[in-house]
This record gives structure tokens, C-alpha cells and sequence, in this order.
């Protein structure tokens, strides 16, 4: 999986994602690579109709030559990183956190099922833009736009 919180003054919060399932075929993918990141930015400026700031954790796959290429093919898009290390400033970690708890007592019995109650609770947060903004505010991080 892999998300967004997206933020924009005068409108309400939004979770914007993006699932791949893995079912051990040969060949398959197993997990997002840079065009599948590039995709969702993609989906997400479509989405938001505008430029998009983007602030990034350093994961491999955001950070290295190819993902580079495909930030500096994007005009519309700018990019900060965050430290290292550091779940605690990245409101997204939130996201998955309660999606985790959301499924702890569940089990479903195929790997379809899971996919349909990870998609079921993420659309359910979707909506929810007040705990959105509770991810955001977890984080102690300000929104200023330029002026102090």
C-alpha cells in the first residue's frame, strides 16, 4: 500500500492510495516500485487539480536516481524529505497504524477478503477528514504558507 494525506487550505483533508496485492506468482511485482509512486502522484495531481508539495519519508524508492528522473519530469511537483528516521512526523504512519488495529480481531480467509476490508476501511477513512487532521496534528508538524 501507499498513501497521502493531502492538505489544502479551505478544503477538508484527503487520504489518496494505492493497492497492490501479491499472490507469489512468478514474475510478479511484490511491492511499489518508482512508477507505481509515480502513478499515484500522477492520480493525486489529477485529484487535487494543482501543483503539489510533497513532503516524503527517505524511503529507497523515493530518493534514488529513477525517482529523481520522475520528480523532475513533474513541474507541478516539489519535494522535501524528511529526516532519516522519523515515523513520528510522517501523518501517513497514522493512517496505517489504525488501519492495523481496524483488522487485528478479523480473520479472513483469503488473501481477496483481506484486500476488500483493507479497501472497505480505507474508503471509510476517506471520509473521515476530522481524523485525518488528527493524523496530521500527531505529528506536531505547522502549516504556514510562506508568511509568518
Amino acid at each position: 500500500m501507499a498513501g497521502l494525506i493531502c492538505l489544502k487550505a479551505g478544503h477538508r483533508t484527503r487520504l489518496i492510495y494505492r493497492m497492490l496485492l501479491y499472490r507469489g506468482r512468478r514474475g510478479e511485482q511484490k511491492g511499489f516500485r518508482e512508477v507505481d509512486y509515480a502513478r499515484l502522484l500522477d492520480a493525486a495531481h489529477q485529484q487535487l487539480g494543482g501543483p503539489i508539495v510533497l513532503v516524503w519519508d527517505n524511503l529507497t524508492a523515493h530518493r534514488d536516481a529513477l525517482m529523481r528522473s520522475l520528480i523532475d519530469s513533474r513541474p507541478w511537483l516539489t519535494v522535501f524529505y524528511l529526516p532519516s528516521y522519523a515515523p513520528e512526523l510522517n501523518p501517513t504512519e497514522g493512517v496505517w497504524s489504525h488501519l492495523k488495529r481496524s483488522l487485528g480481531n478479523l480473520a479472513p480467509a483469503t488473501l481477496d477478503q483481506l484486500g476488500a476490508l483493507i479497501r472497505t476501511r480505507l474508503k471509510r477513512m476517506q471520509y473521515r477528514s476530522s481524523l485525518l487532521d488528527a493524523f496530521v496534528t500527531h505529528t506536531g508538524l505547522t502549516l504556514t504558507n510562506g508568511r509568518q
